[in-house]
């Protein structure tokens, strides 16, 4: 079956098939590039330029030139969440350093690569509200970089294939601490506290993980950035996993085993109620 989705490569809108890159380009040489992921609610795009200014921060960090300004990346993502129908959908918007004609780890500023897309958001599904979703854990072995969205995700790729099974979500611990999913941050409830990995490089916060935490001060609900150590996230009564496609899961088995009562529990209903009504009313 052909994809009928519309992407944007290079100042050019065409039907994704047939877009191309050249095989010289550094994202595909060295994983040279960032990206960002923007969800859409009927249409509205749902925090875009928290999305945006971290994408530029990401850009920042590499020393990467996307030679266009804040309202052409603006307006690129908007044409391609129209072009692809609107409605509830996520915008994939990747920049990469381009193709010298020299293959050589030491970079100039030349002609970056700009492409964008249309995904399909995971949302949180009837089966996912009533049942939960199963993790496991695994050694994280990812760079020092951890806050930069970049593209060269092959530590995060073995740690999925690592944990296999039914687990949706590899959930990674470093030096006997949670960091954060291999796509996702994670939070973890235990005895009405809620508490998060702090932000450094380390992890990648995200913008769902930033509305979360929002949720919980307007609730009233004592929620802390600090670490975790690997022996409370298994003593955990709760644990959800957040991303800007999945938006909050509730994690109800960890490597095989029940978490808490086994299945949603009560903070994350309030929370994923709180979310609804946000992302709907924005």
């Amino acid at each position: 079956m052909s994809d009928s989705r519309t992407a944007y490569v290079n100042g050019t809108y065409m039907p994704l098939s047939e877009a191309r890159i050249s095989p010289m380009d550094r994202g595909f040489l060295f994983g040279d590039s960032v990206y960002e992921v923007i969800p859409a609610y009927d249409g509205r795009f749902f925090r875009l330029e928290e999305h945006l200014q971290r994408l530029r921060r990401s850009l920042e960090r590499i020393d990467l030139d996307p030679r266009i300004s804040g309202s052409e990346l603006r307006s690129i993502v908007e044409n391609v969440k129209d072009r692809n129908g609107g409605g509830d959908i996520a915008v994939y918007i990747q920049v990469s350093r381009g193709a010298p004609t020299v293959r050589d780890l030491r970079f100039s500023q030349g002609q970056p690569t700009v492409f964008a897309t249309s995904i399909s958001p995971k949302g949180v599904s009837k089966e996912v509200r009533e049942q939960g979703v199963s993790a496991a854990t695994a050694a994280d072995i990812r760079w020092g970089g951890c806050d930069i969205k970049s593209t060269a995700l092959l530590a995060n790729v073995m740690a999925m294939q690592e944990v296999g099974g039914d687990a949706v979500e590899a959930i990674l611990i470093r030096d006997g601490h949670l960091t954060e999913g291999g796509s996702s941050n994670v939070f973890v409830v235990l005895d009405g506290r809620v508490m998060t990995a702090p932000r450094d490089n380390r992890i990648l916060a995200g913008i769902t993980r930033d509305v979360v935490l929002e949720i919980l001060t307007e609730l009233n609900i004592d929620a802390r950035q600090e670490e975790v150590p690997e022996d409370t996230l298994r003593a955990a009564d709760e644990i959800w996993i957040t991303s800007s496609t999945r938006e909050v899961w509730p994690v109800t088995a960890l490597n095989g085993k029940p978490v808490g009562s086994g299945r949603p529990g009560p903070i994350w209903r309030l929370v994923d109620e709180r979310y609804e009504t946000i992302k709907r009313a924005q």
